[in-house]
């Protein structure tokens, strides 16, 4: 498979929806972790990414920026998007981040713990489910990413998939995101994850995305560069509404 232009492939289309991003940087020192949000609809936007503590661990969660703004199912828009559990970094667009917390904590794989959940009940884009691990343990990164989507808009099939990758090359990394573009319905991300160049410290990684990302359609942003020796890491956010 081909690398691709980060920017280049973020920037093709005006309404990527929400993506994530996995991979190793270009000095293999880090593992590295991006996730963004974006909306079309005014409930969409009306969010932010903001960091708590639970039980000494640090969460990322997306929150209503305008409280009065929620309207319809808020489970779809407000839910933990980053977890963190010893040496793995849980990423994911919806509440399926407590789910596969809880499956690893049960002793499930990533894979096994997404296999209760589906698509989301947001007819008729039925949006696909986006999910990342990384993982550090031993000093060396393994990642994986999985999508959760209907069968080409029939929500009668679920199709579920996901995709390891074993010690990457550094300076590389996967992207997926829920649509293929703009529509209506929405059509889901087809194929496997793109492979894409990674290049640069975390600020310039994360300037980097945003300004890709289409300027009406953007909402937040999350980028987490992890020290594979040690587990220690820096977390940038970028959030639209302030």
């Amino acid at each position: 498979m081909e690398k691709l232009n980060l920017e280049k492939e973020i920037s093709r289309t005006s309404y990527p929806g929400r993506g994530i991003i996995a991979g190793k940087s270009a000095d293999g020192k880090y593992a590295i972790s991006a996730y963004w949000t974006m909306g079309r609809s005014a409930g969409s936007r009306n969010r932010i990414f903001v960091t708590e503590k639970e039980n000494g661990s640090e969460v990322i969660r997306t929150k209503a920026f305008d409280p009065s703004l929620i309207a319809g199912d808020p489970s779809l828009i407000i839910y933990a998007a980053v977890r963190q559990l010893g040496n793995k970094t849980i990423v994911t667009n919806g509440d399926q981040t407590d789910t596969i917390f809880e499956g690893l904590k049960e002793g499930k794989t990533f894979e096994e713990s997404l296999r209760s959940r589906k698509y989301e009940h947001d007819a008729p884009n039925y949006t696909p489910r986006i999910s990342s691990l990384l993982d550090i343990e031993g000093g060396s990164l393994n990642y994986s990413l999985s999508i959760l989507k209907s069968d080409s808009g029939n929500p009668d099939c679920v199709l579920r998939q996901t995709f390891d990758y074993e010690n990457p090359q550094a300076g590389e990394g996967r992207y997926i995101h829920t649509y293929q573009g703009d529509g209506n319905p929405l059509p889901s991300f087809e194929g496997e994850p793109v492979k894409v160049e990674l290049e640069g410290d975390i600020n310039q990684l994360t300037d980097k995305i945003w300004n890709a990302l289409n300027q009406d359609n953007k909402v937040s942003l999350f980028v987490r560069f992890i020290e594979i020796a040690t587990g220690k890491y820096e977390t940038k956010i970028i959030n639209k509404n302030k």
